[in-house]
């Protein structure tokens, strides 16, 4: 593993251990070049995904988009990072045991706001006004109209 701080690839592992939830190993590792410190994740990966955007064109699946872009929705919302994380890895798994190696960027999207709508409503909302490019704020109303079917009644 490269150092962040000198760019030496002779590092050494200090301390393994699983993650929380398991799904991944925590390295903490340090380079005897420098002396810096830096933690590694390491996480089990079934195949190569490849996302195929509206336009056609091919890109790598990125898990660290996906954090982000849940990130962004949840920004200054009251949810655990242990929560997002799992939301996180359930998607992961769901794209991965598809069986398919190419997934279109709407089924993404589509398996978010559905992680979204049971986490948090706002996040939920968020999301979906980029998804579905709102241009307005009837298109917020209709999907306000929409999630206050789906709850029921809180005082």
């Amino acid at each position: 593993m490269r150092c962040p701080y000198c760019a030496s690839l002779d590092t050494q592992v200090k301390d393994s251990r699983p993650t929380d939830d398991s799904s991944s190993i925590r390295r903490r590792r340090v380079c005897p070049d420098c002396g810096g410190r830096f933690t590694t994740f390491e996480r089990v990966q079934l195949r190569e995904l490849t996302v195929v955007k509206k336009t056609g064109r091919r890109v790598p699946f990125d898990r660290d988009k996906l954090t982000r872009s849940i990130n962004i929705a949840l920004r200054k919302r009251p949810v655990e990072p242990e929560r997002v994380e799992r939301l996180v890895n359930g998607i992961v798994r769901q794209l991965e045991s598809s069986g398919e190696n190419d997934v279109a960027s709407e089924d993404i999207g589509k398996i978010v706001m559905e992680g979204l709508k049971g986490l948090d409503a706002v996040a939920y909302v968020r999301f979906a006004s980029v998804y579905r490019d709102f241009r307005d704020a009837k298109d917020f109303g209709a999907l306000a109209e929409e999630l206050s079917e789906l709850e029921p009644d809180k005082p």
